[in-house]
């Protein structure tokens, strides 16, 4: 009878340790849910403030071709032909 009474008390044991294992790694699993969590809201944050960004470069951008940088001088030349052109078609439309 020995016998059968330390086999159960080393399957209590293991059983035992076994729980408390997946006790420690239900919490940190729920630590590394909540650290995705924050990461996936900071990753959208970043990429507001990327969109953010790029709509400013582009109104920089913008401003720069319609100050006639030298860089943009193609572009400059396009977007004024293109103003002219609206501006033209409204006389047109006003002159009717």
């Amino acid at each position: 009878m020995g016998n059968i009474e330390d086999i159960v008390d080393s399957l209590e044991n293991k059983i035992s340790k076994v729980l408390h294992k997946l006790e420690l790694l239900k919490q940190a699993n729920l630590k590394l849910n909540k650290e995705l969590e924050i990461s996936k809201a900071k990753i959208s944050t970043q990429k507001q403030e990327i969109s953010d960004w790029e709509e400013k470069y582009k109104a920089l951008k913008m401003a720069n071709s319609m100050l006639g940088s030298d860089d943009n001088k193609r572009e400059t030349r396009l977007k004024i032909n293109a103003l002219i052109r609206d501006i033209d078609h409204c006389i047109a439309q006003l002159s009717d």
